[in-house]
């Protein structure tokens, strides 16, 4: 079943030119699923080559997959590394608050198929590889479908285990050449020496469907949504206060004002997921959906998730569960994940608590500042951002659970979380 998807075009439509990954018809239905779908909203991919590297970087097109780097120039350090290439669309989305990738590949299979075919031309590649969690046995049928109706057999689809960490690079190289899908400290670049040796390209989904559509329709078409700095549109998506969620397709550097209601129900804002920061609700109604804006306030656009706290809930409790999550998720590849996670959880669920002990904020403040830097992946540094971020939003909450008061008047985790194996892990 496909998630809730915002397809209708935005006021500013005019200007903007969307919807663009989630192309509507006349009657606000995305379609795509089918390639006679697709082909009819978009027309055959044209053949570019490499060539299209130089329009990928001229149209200002930055992952989506969270860490914003510059697709063209991974497309280039690929190409450059030598021949043998092997291309990767990565849609194992770990986010347990994130839909978008999902919403992408059941809704625009072909555009992202585009995308990774472009991509693995420009590199060089002559193998590509889809890359998915498992556990999704819908959403794997119409990716086989969809590439059979295009007859790419050239094309492997290989399942990821349903875990945070699963997606990241080297997890996902990892996970691709038989073993198991952890991340490992970068002894070398993906691009220079991946999946069995070779110059592997790893884009995220989103950034190859807007790869297919830079080769149409070039990048001052792309150009024409975002801002001068951060170009194009992303696919976000938008938990409200009320509990309801939906995946939108947005220009860069939209104010969140516009996406999330933030009324008086609303107490604080997740940007970027959890590896993301907090945002107070005065923050939110002034900030745009950039990293600009987000990176000045301890935060970035990331896996481009917002989500409204409801004012009703105890946001130390929420972030509790959060790092809880995200300690139980490591994958003890190193001391600051083995060691340094579980210890920050349990400060924070202490701090949660009615009258916690003054050394538990003390030690959650040094533990925090211990692992930053020091991981085999990015996973503690963004751990620590999203529970440092949070001891400033919610610096009253603090107080008032030290003083034996919570202003919290409903029940129950407010933030989607995805299960954590009972047993011990798999990875593969």
């Amino acid at each position: 079943m496909a998630p809730p998807v915002t397809a209708a075009p935005p006021r500013d439509a005019a200007a903007t030119g969307l919807p663009r990954l989630l192309a509507a018809m006349p009657d606000g239905q995305p379609v795509g699923a089918s390639l006679a779908d697709h082909l009819r909203v978009h027309g055959q991919l044209p053949p570019r080559g490499a060539r299209l590297i130089d329009e990928i970087g001229a149209a200002g097109l930055t992952g989506r997959g969270g860490a914003a780097f510059p697709a063209a120039r991974k497309i280039s350090a690929v190409r450059a590394a030598g021949r043998g290439a092997v291309a990767v669309a990565n849609g194992a989305e770990g986010e347990p608050a994130s839909r978008k990738d999902v919403a992408l590949l059941w809704l625009a299979p072909h555009l992202v198929l585009d995308g990774l075919r472009a991509a693995a031309e420009a590199c060089g590649a002559r193998t590509a590889i889809l890359y998915v969690h498992a556990g999704q046995p819908a959403l794997l049928g119409r990716l086989q479908h969809s590439l059979a109706e295009r007859e790419l057999r050239g094309v492997e689809v290989i399942e990821a285990p349903a875990r945070f960490l699963a997606g990241e690079e080297t997890a996902l190289v990892a996970r691709v050449g038989g073993g198991a899908a952890v991340p490992g400290y970068k002894e070398h670049r993906v691009f220079e020496r991946g999946i069995g040796g070779r110059p592997t390209l790893v884009q995220n989904v989103e950034t190859l469907a807007h790869i297919g559509l830079i080769a149409r329709y070039g990048a001052g078409w792309f150009r024409r949504a975002g801002t001068p700095a951060e170009p194009g549109s992303a696919l976000a998506t938008l938990h409200e206060a009320d509990g309801s969620w939906r995946v939108a397709e947005v220009a860069l550097g939209t104010p969140i004002s516009q996406l999330l209601r933030l009324d008086d129900r609303v107490q604080a804002v997740l940007a970027g997921g959890y590896h993301g920061g907090w945002l107070t609700a005065g923050e939110a109604r002034w900030l745009r959906l950039s990293n600009a804006d987000l990176r000045a306030a301890g935060s970035f656009v990331g896996a481009g998730v917002l989500a409204a706290l409801p004012a009703d809930v105890c946001g130390l409790a929420e972030v509790a569960n959060v790092a809880r999550y995200l300690a139980l998720e490591s994958a003890g590849q190193c001391g600051p994940c083995l060691n340094g996670l579980p210890r920050i959880a349990a400060a924070l669920t202490a701090v949660a608590r009615p009258l916690p002990a003054p050394a538990e904020l003390a030690d959650l403040r040094r533990w925090s500042g211990l692992v930053t830097g020091r991981g085999a992946c990015h996973h503690p540094d963004g751990t620590v951002r999203f529970v440092t971020s949070a001891l400033r939003v919610f610096a009253a909450e603090i107080a008032g659970h030290a003083r034996g008061r919570c202003t919290a008047t409903a029940a129950g985790p407010f933030l989607p979380m995805a299960a954590v194996p009972a047993a011990e892990p798999d990875w593969r």
